[in-house]
């Protein structure tokens, strides 16, 4: 069983910053290919924030691209997300997602966090 932890989310300003992090917690990975970065409004549907590589490339959505970091630390298998220059439009649920394998380049798995909510208010 694989198990994502999520934490970081809160309540800040706009113009404020959060970091989110995401540890993944099981015995039967052997690697981890992408991680990624989801969120989820009120009414809307989930959508892609941000993702990294194992080999380190990472890809942003154009709403966030030069105010949020995507970094991982492969070592310890967790995610960071730093958030900078947060808007009242970034308020969702974000949700870490990552792609795994069991086996040297064996099928590929798919596992999601529980998400953890960010709300940018005055």
């Amino acid at each position: 069983q694989v198990q994502l932890v999520e934490s970081g989310g809160g309540l800040v300003q706009p113009g404020g910053s959060l970091r989110l992090s995401c540890e993944a917690s099981s015995r039967i990975i052997f690697s981890i290919d992408t991680m990624g970065w989801y969120r989820q409004a009120p009414g809307q549907q989930r959508e892609w924030v941000a993702a990294c590589t194992s080999a380190g490339t990472t890809t942003y959505a154009d709403s966030v691209k030069g105010r949020f970091t995507i970094s991982r630390d492969s070592a310890k298998n967790t995610m960071y997300l730093q958030m900078n220059s947060l808007k009242p439009e970034d308020t969702a649920v974000y949700y870490c997602n990552i792609e795994w394998r069991r086996t040297p380049g064996g099928v590929k798995y798919d596992s999601w966090g529980q998400g953890t909510q960010v709300t940018v208010s005055s």
